[in-house]
């Protein structure tokens, strides 16, 4: 039987990480993150916090990927902790909102900055996309060096490409840092906890991508150092980037101009350097984006193809291509679902609360996961987060805090969310609880 291919070394992790954080949410997301926040201060001490927060993340799931180096992240933890059910659940989610719904978004978002170039009706646009998806879905079937050399090739540019787009902006504006003191009220009304937690579900968004490490662990080549590695310097890379990249939004356009712009990349582009300028802006949140896409497929292809190999999934998706060694049903079936959302939902605005609600709740079960390994010493040895148990008590508030708070301020939103997770329990128990697979041939 064919097996993953151990070819994957730090560069490709960091490359990996940075491919599927960096898509198309910061330069999506900040004008919405303005109409919740009454000043620029506020919004950095919450773009602050979530990078802490995440990098506290980022070091859970290093020991745990170090303690489980196996392909499927979040997935392998869920069911080593907590029985087959927990772990379907999770995988369920992974493939009917989680995974899939993003790329059926930004898609999307490529497809609208595809429009800068040729102007396309909504119509054009949807099977424009259809086309992105299918064109990653060949990239990453036929191998996944392939698809780890656009990982690369796009996090170069997408890398580059802000830097230089950040630096060459304060450089260039005149205006000086007066407008980062500007205060405005806010635009929307959710109370202020309300308002706080509605920027830092956006703000999370943005980060989103960090945990999918883990799933291609199985193919690296040394995971337990490897890991660790590529969380300190991609998280802290990533970081900057996001930070970077606010306070010249901000600087150039002040509050008032961020929340009413739908593409504040593009325009402070158009604004600072010329058509010429918003262009090449244009071309890099494409490849941004399309590598955020790439990205999200490989990794999350492993974990259905992991769930299946453990009689958790349809037998059809436990399947290693012979030639390219890749897991091609899997891929396929993240394509085709990937499809069907973007025919059903068309709006990339609609996919995000949810996504993070329910990325949240998994975060939890992961984390109380953790805490288990570590009393039992479960696992391999290896990597060890400092300052145990301090740092992951804190994480694992932090997330139970957000997950109640969600639900008090935005109640119906919570409860559609969680259809979505718990339509997983009928399937569970009519095909896997006795772990009987349907597709067998």
């Amino acid at each position: 039987m064919a097996k993953l291919k151990k070819s994957l070394g730090l560069f490709d992790g960091i490359s990996l990480l940075i491919g599927i954080t960096i898509g198309s949410a910061i330069f999506a997301t900040p004008q919405i993150i303005a109409g919740y926040a009454h000043s620029f201060t506020l919004i950095i001490i919450l773009w602050l916090i979530v990078s802490v927060f995440v990098y506290i993340g980022s070091l859970i799931y290093a020991e745990l990927g170090s303690r489980f180096p196996n392909t499927g992240g979040e997935y392998v933890y869920i069911r080593e902790a907590f029985g087959p059910f927990w772990g379907f659940i999770f995988g369920w989610a992974q493939l009917l909102i989680i995974r899939t719904s993003p790329a059926a978004g930004i898609s999307l978002i490529t497809a609208n900055y595809l429009g800068y170039f040729i102007p396309m009706s909504q119509f054009e646009k949807i099977i424009a996309s259809i086309i992105i998806i299918i064109i990653f879905g060949i990239i990453n079937y036929i191998g996944v060096e392939k698809a780890s050399f656009y990982n690369k090739f796009s996090t170069l540019i997408k890398t580059s490409g802000i830097i230089i787009f950040t630096v060459a902006g304060l450089a260039t504006f005149e205006g000086g840092f007066v407008k980062l003191s500007e205060t405005a009220n806010v635009t929307e009304n959710l109370g202020p906890i309300g308002n706080i937690v509605a920027a830092l579900m956006l703000i999370l968004f943005s980060f989103l991508g960090w945990d999918r490490v883990g799933y291609i662990a199985g193919e690296m080549k040394n995971p337990q150092k490897v890991i660790p590695k590529t969380m300190l310097y991609g998280i802290s890379s990533i970081a900057i980037i996001y930070i970077s990249a606010n306070i010249l939004y901000h600087t150039v356009l002040g509050m008032d101009g961020v929340r009413s712009s739908s593409i504040v990349a593009s325009d402070i582009s158009t604004l600072l350097f010329g058509n010429l300028g918003a262009s090449l802006m244009s071309i890099t949140v494409i490849i941004s984006a399309t590598g955020s896409i790439n990205g999200t497929m490989m990794s999350a292809s492993r974990l259905y193809y992991a769930m299946a190999r453990d009689g958790l999934l349809f037998k059809w998706f436990d399947n290693i291509h012979p030639k390219f060694r890749t897991p091609n049903n899997a891929i396929l079936a993240h394509c085709i679902w990937g499809i069907i959302l973007l025919l059903v939902r068309q709006n990339f605005e609609t996919i995000v609360t949810g996504m993070v609600f329910t990325i949240l709740i998994f975060y939890t079960f992961t984390t109380v996961a953790f805490f288990k390994f570590r009393r039992l010493d479960m696992g391999q040895s290896g990597y060890r987060i400092p300052l145990y148990p301090l740092l992951p008590s804190i994480y694992l508030l932090g997330l139970v805090s957000l997950v109640i708070l969600r639900i008090y301020y935005q109640f119906n939103l919570s409860m559609q969310d969680l259809l979505f997770v718990l339509s997983g329990i009928p399937v569970y128990f009519l095909f896997f609880k006795k772990n009987k697979i349907l597709l067998e041939k």
